[in-house]
């Protein structure tokens, strides 16, 4: 067994809390349960992939899209629409399920500038609001961009969240890798250590009281 491939989501969990990591992602005692929001999200996701991937016309219910869609499609450049993209531990590009694959990453919309040197990187999101928006998941998608795609120089990157109508927005340079990649190392060094040791200690916070299945943990609200 191994902590990889390792992904943001991932990472995310069990930097919120190794215990509920181990628990749901190692012994996996937890089955994923798909929410309404999640299949709500699901959805939307396949809208705009094939409105802009394949000229699928926008169902009326998610037609406060199109605009968005719109303005991303007008952009110079080839499209490419939920991209899987692996790297090895050698921080080399592979596929998907290579036997070698370390990290997985799905964008979900690319937008590949080849003249300027420059990719977009476009997350889609349905949450109603983005106060508490993560840009760690645009990090690790420039940082695997410049890897799959070695004439982009520059990834401007964007949590489009399309309910808020807001788009949070980063840019990555190719000489900010180093620094990038020596972050998410560490954060992976962390769960890597955790695996190795078996060791997955509890990090209390307020989704305890009614977010977490974890009852045997005595931080879990329901207790």
């Amino acid at each position: 067994m191994s902590i990889s491939p390792w992904s943001f989501s991932k990472a995310k969990a069990f930097e919120t809390c190794p215990k509920q990591f181990y628990h749901e992602k190692i012994l996996k005692e937890y089955p994923f349960e798909q929410t309404e929001a999640m299949r709500y999200g699901t959805e939307l996701h396949k809208v705009c992939e094939d409105y802009i991937g394949s000229d699928v016309p926008v169902p009326k219910r998610f037609e406060f899209v199109q605009g968005m869609l719109d303005n991303l499609n007008s952009r110079r450049g080839v499209k490419v629409c939920e991209k899987k993209m692996g790297l090895t531990a050698d921080l080399e590009p592979c596929g998907f399920f290579d036997k070698r694959v370390w990290f997985r990453g799905i964008a979900d919309l690319i937008i590949i500038d080849v003249l300027a040197g420059v990719a977009y990187v476009i997350d889609y999101k349905t949450g109603k609001s983005a106060r508490y928006a993560d840009k760690g998941q645009l990090e690790l998608m420039a940082l695997t961009v410049f890897k799959h795609y070695p004439d982009i120089k520059k990834v401007k990157a964007g949590l489009l969240f399309v309910v808020a109508n807001n788009l949070v927005k980063a840019e990555y340079e190719i000489d900010s890798e180093p620094n990038l990649w020596e972050k998410w190392l560490g954060i992976y060094g962390k769960m890597e250590k955790a695996f190795e040791s078996n060791v997955w200690n509890p990090r209390p916070s307020g989704l305890c009281k009614r977010h977490c299945p974890v009852l045997e943990c005595a931080h879990n609200g329901r207790n």
